[in-house]
């Protein structure tokens, strides 16, 4: 690794005004490009400490080298030039959105004599006037067939239409009168390309003109009684509104936008676009991306409004850009896309109305990309075995790990905290193989010391398992048990076809089975914690290694220096999947516990007590505090409530610390059950303390 010093520039090198730049590693290749309104600044935030850092934005300053710039005039020239720098080097630090697919387009030739309609794929044309992306080309198929009743323009290769030219007849599509037949002279070049301009019309949102005008051709062809002329003018009309129905009106008022979605986690993002066009959504793509940088939401779209709009200049840029979070600052990103346009571009985040429904059906589309994308990557065989080999190979195992357990720990503050055991086997969730733990050793934050105690319940609950006789059964909070009668096969005869320990009844016995690999939620501290632990029960033959959030470095309990697996390996992307798995899991949990914490009573400590009596008592007396302040007596005079259960009742809530009072959070009032006004809460708070 590089130090940063080693090629930082010397104060007052780098001016104050806006630019690019481009770090390079020790090779001379680009590895990352930026862009700043002030270079000097921008810079200067990369060679600070480097505990300050983000992760990511720490991996990228120590591979690089040297660092150059170049000025420009302003904001816009800066996001250009970005754009330019980052197409052309490709640097390997920097966010770029890939295409799952190649998006197929409806394409009119217009810089053809005879203009052709066509699916069209890959780079756009100079002189091609485009349609969609679609997210199929049967799609386009389909709309072109209805169409061609109304405009039959030619959608014949150059060797067919040059074929029927020598020979004199038309293709079969001229027989059916679905091609006007320039080629052998039905129609001239110009009245071809006239027609040709009317279906880029008709695409383009301009269709309630054009039908007009049909619906009025037909009641005059009826009026002068020539009803053959008027049936086909009617089912003409038929055509044009079956295709219209293909993309329903989503935008009111013929709008003409784009709008752009961001589904994301910690280390992948996904785009979706829909393209509205006369009110109807024309199209619809989406990309999917690693966060290789330190990058938020805004610069996410950022991202995507360069990559969307680079190429294109005139009506392919949309009035209106919806996003869901600005780009910071917005206003070069604006100006570059009003630049492009040629006229105004509003960009903005829709707040209310149709546009903010549709821009949260993009979402929910961008959302099922990202977990589709997850489970394609996850669920080949192919790849699980690769990974599990890359894991294997970069932590130096004997034998791939077909069964590796994490473990996280969670808390609010030092305050309920748990932990979560997930399993993954043959690099599959195994979700009846979840466990869960609450620290018991200790109070307050220790996240180390929570690691060792976790992974040593969990392994002197193995131990146990394998050599002792009876059924383990685990307590709701994941604690160690006591072992009830039964009969268990021995550990080493296991029963079935898996290798695992089973009971009499074939059930695998919990904890009995061992993992390969335990991978924990955290850096070098919680690594050396877990092995300590295991040390300390004996136990040599399961590998540990760290995976801490937000970082792509595997901790070793035997190195000083991480794993560093490559971005692109399954082997990391299965570490982390299995990490995130075990964060949700655990966070979850400790979500749960402090919700029943803050929803618990005194009453619900009370033995016998059940939640028929518990209603009763607080429906009679109409309040926990009215329910303390009784007597005995008073108690017993509830239907249901003896005087055993009386004394118990008043002895519990004598013992127990009066409940906060509940708030107003729109005045913040205090809210008194009995209507005593805060003045008197006060007083008697006075009384009570």
């Amino acid at each position: 690794m590089a130090d940063p010093s080693s090629y930082r520039p010397k104060p007052g090198q780098i001016p104050d005004s806006p630019g690019v730049y481009k770090f390079r590693d020790e090779h001379g290749r680009v590895i990352y490009v930026g862009k700043a309104k002030s270079l000097r600044q921008r810079l200067a935030n990369y060679f600070q400490d480097l505990a300050g850092l983000h992760p990511r934005t720490r991996t990228m300053v120590t591979t690089a080298a040297s660092v150059e710039w170049t000025v420009v005039t302003t904001e816009v020239e800066a996001l250009q030039l970005e754009y330019s720098w980052i197409k052309e080097f490709d640097p390997r630090f920097n966010v770029k959105y890939r295409d799952d697919k190649s998006y197929p387009y409806l394409a009119v030739t217009l810089n053809e004599e005879f203009p052709r309609v066509q699916v069209m794929r890959g780079a756009k044309k100079k002189g091609v006037r485009y349609f969609g992306p679609y997210a199929h080309a049967w799609a386009i198929r389909e709309t072109v067939d209805l169409m061609l009743r109304v405009f039959p323009v030619r959608t014949c290769s150059a060797g067919v239409f040059k074929r029927s030219a020598q020979i004199g007849r038309p293709c079969l599509l001229g027989y059916i009168g679905k091609c006007s037949a320039p080629c052998v002279g039905r129609i001239s070049a110009e009245e071809h390309r006239e027609l040709a301009e009317e279906f880029c019309d008709f695409m383009a949102g301009r269709t309630g003109a054009y039908l007009r005008r049909l619906e009025r051709r037909m009641q005059e062809a009826a009026e002068e009684m020539e009803y053959e002329r008027a049936a086909r003018l009617r089912d003409d009309i038929g055509a044009l509104k079956r295709a219209m129905e293909k993309s329903a009106v989503v935008l009111a008022d013929a709008t003409d936008a784009d709008l752009i979605a961001v589904a994301e986690d910690e280390l992948e993002a996904a785009v979706q676009i829909f393209h509205v066009r006369g009110g109807r959504v024309r199209g619809q793509r989406g990309w999917v991306t690693d966060k290789v940088e330190a990058v938020t939401t805004s610069g996410l779209v950022e991202h995507a409004l360069q990559q969307l709009y680079g190429e294109e200049r005139g009506d392919a840029v949309p009035k209106e850009v919806l996003v869901p979070a600005l780009p910071e600052p917005v206003e070069p990103v604006a100006q570059w896309l009003s630049q492009r346009r040629g006229s105004q571009v509003s960009l903005r985040i829709p707040q209310r109305g149709d546009k903010k429904d549709l821009m949260a059906t993009v979402g929910r589309n961008a959302q099922q990309a990202l977990a589709l994308h997850k489970t394609k990557r996850a669920s080949d065989l192919t790849t699980r075995s690769r990974a599990l080999e890359e894991i294997a190979e970069a932590l130096g195992l004997d034998s791939v790990p077909l069964r590796i357990e994490c473990f996280d720990i969670s808390h609010l503050q030092g305050e309920d905290v748990v932990a979560s055991m997930v399993v993954f086997e043959d690099g599959l969730v195994r979700k009846s193989e979840y466990r869960r733990f609450q620290i018991k050793g200790f109070e307050g934050q220790d996240d180390v010391r929570s690691m060792h105690e976790v992974i040593g319940r969990r392994f002197k609950r193995y131990l146990q398992e394998k050599q002792k006789s009876g059924e383990w059964t685990e307590e709701p909070d994941g604690g160690p048990a006591a072992p009830v009668d039964g009969v268990l096969t021995a550990a080493g005869e296991p029963d079935r076809a898996d290798g695992r320990p089973v009971d009499d009844d074939g059930r695998p016995k919990r904890f009995a089975y061992p993992p390969q690999l335990v991978v924990v939620d955290g850096g070098a501290p919680q690594v050396a914690a877990a092995r300590r632990a295991l040390d300390e029960l004996g136990i040599d033959d399961v590998a540990v290694c760290g995976l801490a959030k937000r970082l792509e470095e595997v901790w070793l309990p035997t190195e000083d220096d991480p794993v560093v697996l490559p971005r692109s390996s399954e082997g990391l992307y299965l570490l982390q999947r299995v990490r995130d798995e075990a964060h949700r899991f655990a966070i979850t949990y400790q979500r749960n516990k402090r919700s029943k914490r803050l929803k618990s009573s005194p009453l619900d400590a009370v033995p016998g007590l059940g939640d028929t009596r518990r209603q009763a008592l607080l429906k009679h007396f109409g309040s926990l505090k009215k329910l303390r302040a009784a007597t005995v007596d008073e108690i017993c005079e509830v239907p249901g409530v003896g005087r055993k259960t009386a004394e118990t009742v008043a002895a519990a809530l004598a013992g127990a610390a009066p409940s906060a009072p509940a708030v107003n959070t729109a005045t913040g009032e205090i809210i008194e059950d009995d209507g005593a006004p805060p003045a008197a809460l006060s007083a008697e708070r006075g009384q009570e303390r």
